[in-house]
This record gives C-alpha cells, sequence and structure tokens, in this order.
C-alpha cells in the first residue's frame, strides 16, 4: 500500500551490496527447496485451497500468499483489503473456519501458506466493519483507542524526512504508534494467531513506514519467530528509508529489479540481463523478494502487467530460470478500474472465467516453477547473446534456458553444460537432444521462450 517510486536511471544505481552496506539476512530466502510464491490476489479462501489441490501443489510451488485475512472496512474496492478494522478474521475473503480449511488443505497439496499482514495502520474512517465491528479512524473497540496511534495526523508528505514517512499517515490512515508496548503486543498477539493456524510466513505491507527496530521487537515476541518475513521497502533514490535497512528482520521486496525488466522488455536489450542482480546495486539476492509485477505496480504502471503481452510472459520466464532472489507470481484479475475490487467477491469458479486472469497457471509461467525447483543451487554457466534480444544461459548441469524476445526468429546451435540426452522443452512440449558435446540445435519463433533440465526428458 506505500507509496511507489519509480527507480533512477540504471547508470545511478551503486553496487551496494557488494560493498557491505545491508546487514546479515536473518532469513536467506524462503526456507525449503521450493522458493516459488503464487499471490493470491483477492481470491477467496475457498477457491485457494481448490487451487493449492488442483495447480500450485503438482507445479510445484513451495508458497501460496493470499489476500489480508483481517476484518476490514466496507466496500468493494480491492483497497478495502488494507484497511483493517480489526484483527478477526472476517473480512471479504472468508471467515476463520475457511481460512483454517484453506491452510490445512494447502498444507496438504504441499504447499506453504504466507498471509499478507496490514499492521502499519487501521483505517480512514469509520463505521462497520465486515465482521461487524463498529469504530472510528482511531477508535477500534476492544483493540486500540487514540493513545495507540502515532501523534502525526497528517498525510506522509516527505520522503527525504525519516520521521514524517514513519510516523505521519500514509495516504491518511490512521497510524499505529509501533514504537509502544501495547500496539507490539498486540500486533504480535495477531500474528501469533495466525501462526497457530498454521500460517508459515508474512508479508509484510508497509513496512517502510515502520521502523526496522519496530518490526523486529514484534517478530521477537512470536510464538515461532523465525517465521518467513517478506517486507514491503520501496527504493527511492535519496529517500530516508532504504530498504537495506530491513534485511536483518528477513526478506525485503526488490522492487528495482520490476522496474528494470520493464525497462529492458520494452526499450533496452536483452543482452544486458548478463549480470542482472546485486551488480545492478540490488539488495543481496539471499534475501530479495522478486516479482514481475504485485497488485499495486501493475495498476500504477511502474512495471509490466497482464496487458504487457508475451512482454510479460517472457519477464516471468527469466526470473523463473534466474537465480536472484524468491520470486513471486502475482495472480490477480483484469481491471480497467485500478480501484474495482474481485470479480464474485473473491470467488473463482474456474480460470480465465469471470476476468480471473490465473497468472500462475499459464502453461508458459508454470512450467517454470519445475524448472526452478530442478535447477536450485547452480549457478549461471554458458551465457549466451547476441548482442541485442536473444539470449541463453544454462543453469550448471542441470538445465538450460533460451529466449528470443527479436522480431524475427532465431535459429542457432547452443552450448550447454547438460549431459546428452532427450530433454522436453517445457515451454512448448517438444523435444530437444543434447549431443555428447553438450550443444542443441533449435529454431525459435519471435518471443518465444525454450527451457529444458535434467530428470525431465520426455513431454
Amino acid at each position: 500500500m506505500a507509496r511507489r517510486t519509480l527507480p533512477a536511471a540504471l547508470a545511478a544505481l551503486t553496487a551496494a551490496a557488494t560493498m557491505g552496506l545491508y546487514p546479515t539476512a536473518a532469513q536467506a530466502a524462503p526456507p525449503g527447496t521450493k522458493d516459488v510464491t503464487a499471490v493470491m490476489f483477492e481470491w477467496n479462501f475457498a477457491s485457494v485451497a481448490k487451487e493449492c489441490t488442483s495447480t500450485l501443489g503438482p507445479a510445484g510451488y513451495g508458497y501460496v500468499q493470499v489476500s489480508p485475512p483481517a476484518e476490514h472496512i466496507q466496500g468493494s474496492q480491492w483497497w478495502t483489503s488494507y484497511q483493517p478494522v480489526s484483527y478477526k478474521i472476517a473480512g471479504r475473503l472468508g471467515d476463520r473456519t475457511a481460512f483454517q480449511n484453506m491452510v490445512n488443505t494447502c498444507h496438504n497439496a504441499g504447499v506453504k501458506v504466507v498471509a499478507d499482514t496490514v499492521v502499519n495502520h487501521m483505517s480512514a474512517g469509520s463505521g462497520t466493519g465486515t465482521g461487524g465491528s463498529s469504530y472510528t479512524k482511531y477508535n477500534y473497540p476492544g483493540l486500540y483507542s487514540s493513545f495507540d496511534f502515532d501523534d502525526c495526523t497528517a498525510p506522509v508528505s516527505n520522503y527525504s524526512d525519516r520521521w514524517n514517512v514513519q510516523h505521519c499517515e500514509l495516504v491518511g490512515l490512521a497510524d499505529l504508534d509501533t514504537g509502544e508496548e501495547y500496539v507490539r503486543k498486540t500486533i504480535a498477539g495477531y500474528m501469533n494467531d495466525l501462526l497457530s493456524l498454521g500460517v508459515d510466513g508474512f508479508r509484510i505491507d508497509a513496512a517502510k513506514h515502520i521502523p526496522a527496530e519496530d518490526l523486529a521487537n514484534i517478530k521477537s515476541r512470536l510464538t515461532k519467530p523465525s517465521a518467513y518475513w517478506k517486507q514491503e521497502v520501496i527504493y527511492g533514490a535519496g529517500e530516508a528509508v532504504q530498504p537495506g535497512e530491513y534485511t536483518g528482520n528477513g526478506d525485503v521486496q526488490e522492487f528495482r529489479y520490476a522496474y528494470d525488466l520493464k525497462r529492458v522488455l520494452t526499450s533496452e536489450k536483452l543482452a544486458y540481463l548478463s549480470n542482472f542482480g546485486e551488480a545492478w546495486g540490488y539488495l543481496p539476492g539471499s534475501g530479495a523478494g522478486v516479482f514481475v509485477d504485485n497488485h499495486d505496480t501493475e495498476r500504477n504502471g511502474s512495471t509490466l502487467n497482464y496487458k504487457s503481452g508475451a512482454n510479460y510472459t517472457l519477464a516471468n520466464v527469466f526470473m523463473l530460470a534466474w537465480p536472484y532472489g524468491s520470486p513471486d507470481i502475482n495472480s490477480g484479475y483484469e481491471w480497467s478500474d485500478a480501484d474495482a475490487g474481485p470479480p464474485n467477491g473473491g470467488k473463482v469458479n474456474a480460470c480465465w472465467q469471470d476476468g480471473w486472469k490465473c497468472q500462475h497457471a499459464w502453461p508458459e509461467i508454470k512450467s517454470m516453477v519445475a524448472f526452478r525447483n530442478a535447477v536450485r543451487g547452480q549457478a549461471v554457466t554458458n551465457w549466451w547473446d547476441n548482442g541485442n534480444n536473444a539470449i541463453g544461459f544454462g543453469r550448471g548441469s542441470k538445465g538450460y534456458v533460451a529466449i528470443n524476445h527479436e522480431s524475427g526468429g532465431v535459429s542457432r546451435t547452443y552450448q550447454t553444460s547438460l549431459p546428452a540426452g532427450t530433454y522436453c522443452n517445457v515451454q512448448n512440449n517438444t523435444t530437444v537432444s543434447v549431443n555428447g558435446s553438450g550443444q542443441f540445435t533449435a529454431t525459435l519463433g519471435s518471443n518465444t521462450a525454450l527451457a529444458i533440465y535434467a530428470g525431465k526428458s520426455s513431454c
């Protein structure tokens, strides 16, 4: 929910990660062997449960992220989910029973659950919440009173002023005083309640607007302090609050990754991606959450989105093939009104119906989740590019990917480190033969990709 800030020009980026400017990460990427998260934006809990069983588990997704479960203000817009009025699980997406069932079902499918967690603020107005709770902007009976909010009641207005960013109100939302003992205890209580239901981790919404030390204190109070944390801290050149401050608490979302992928895919060259990651000035990859788009950026135009055609698909293929960071796949719904809430109140009857885009299930994207799991831990090898928009690279002896973003087809012989054999190109379910020298010859059409990996010989 925080302010979106476009990146400075690439030339202005500095390799801060290699200069020791960031503290040691507390949790180096999601634990386990599967680090891809399907972000099911505004899917209701019953629909998420079904999708864990039918698609996410079988595809190899390690995590599913669900939209905020807490009771929130009423209204059809998606952003009502980001204005909590109590910490009861009573939002539009389902009640406590539906949430518990979803967690259990996803776990049975081998998928862990991350909850989008709104703890920087409460609401901007007054009324009755989705679960029946009455509230006013600074009074939430039984939960918070006016004493629990920051003294600054003006909107955040100066991103070069740390105090303003972290003590004033994000877009007019009542800002919790997270330096206060009662507030810290109450937030930890909410998160511990989610942990008691089996939640495996949290995305901390608007983390930039909460001092890192406050979040560290809250995390220390959890019944499972090692629970996965992914913090929303948007980079802004020259701003007072920087993403690197938060790596000691857990992963931090690296927005520059998404901004730069858009620029490269739309106006530059894929060849530039040969050292994509820390060398571009990003956070250390072991503690970075990455994405092509999320629910905010797909609407504000700062990144690619489902309307971007092949650029979007190829960006997701590259992200899943490239070893930097832990990827989120945004899975939302069609919109023309950027405020519009989910179709059917969040119920997904079927993918690709009623406006649900289901990017997590697009064949080109879904197939790369198993690729990523198969090549985990392997460095980039055998990089090739044509100096423009055709690239290829291996992941050690485990896999190889080629992407053609040229306007016409590309035919060539690729050098890999793969053992000789027959492999399935999971991008189009055709076979590829690698010879004893690790080479194969292929023709890629414009805006298509090829991906092969050890252990996948038949289509």
